[in-house]
């Protein structure tokens, strides 16, 4: 499932991190790909602990962790912290699946179940660059507004193609759902949509709405792992 949420950031926020960002030190992507993507791998990353980093990390958990779709679509259990990266002057990264388990700085590890991109440069600002995510309906390319996030299955094989001017900043992140199964997940999350939209129309209390939330925590009690 691809799932963009629009407007995750606000137009103020996205300015504003854009802004620390642009006066950053950038170093070489290289230094934290692992194994076959370091072959493929050429783009920019921030250090994990500069000011930028960590000033705007913390603004992106704190939204991450009250946005409802965000959490009915991952139903997350742990996080990988979010990093930053800048592809230019045609930094690209190739074709890869992301690592299965990742260590936080924190020394716990993180099974990467949903990975997510932040965009935060506009994409009428840079050519290329669009992260092209394989599906069973083929390669679906992505190209986002700046603050808008895309979800998608870390089991994926993706890219970014070559950034041929300007400059693509972006934050990314990864998610370990208490439902490791991707297709029960996406099928929850769809119940959950439902249940949302009946309860708006008929009332919490509506015996049909009572019916399907039942079903849907049955579910998730027969699928999760806590």
């Amino acid at each position: 499932m691809l799932l963009p949420i629009e407007n995750f950031l606000t137009p103020e926020e996205t300015v504003q991190c854009r802004e620390l960002l642009y006066a950053s030190e950038w170093i070489d992507g290289k230094a934290t790909a692992g194994g076959l993507a370091a072959a493929v791998k050429n783009n920019l990353q921030l250090d994990d602990q500069c000011d930028a980093a960590v000033k705007i990390r913390s603004l992106i958990e704190a939204k991450l962790t009250q946005h409802p779709e965000i959490i009915s679509a991952c139903l997350p259990q742990r996080m990988y912290p979010p990093k930053f990266n800048c592809y230019q002057n045609g930094g690209h990264y190739g074709l890869h699946v992301d690592g299965a388990v990742m260590t936080r700085p924190d020394g716990q590890q993180v099974r990467t179940d949903v990975s997510a991109t932040l965009f935060l440069t506009e994409p009428d600002s840079y050519d290329g660059g669009e992260l092209m995510i394989e599906t069973q309906y083929g390669a679906q390319a992505v190209k986002l507004n700046a603050g808008d996030l895309i979800l998608y299955p870390s089991t994926s094989l993706h890219q970014v193609l070559p950034v041929t001017r300007g400059q693509r900043i972006c934050s990314f992140m990864w998610f370990q759902s208490m439902v490791a199964d991707a297709q029960q997940r996406e099928m929850l999350f769809e119940l959950d949509q439902s249940i949302q939209v009946l309860t708006a129309d008929r009332g919490p209390k509506d015996e049909e709405v009572l019916r399907l939330s039942g079903l849907y925590h049955n579910l998730l009690r027969q699928w999760a792992s806590v």
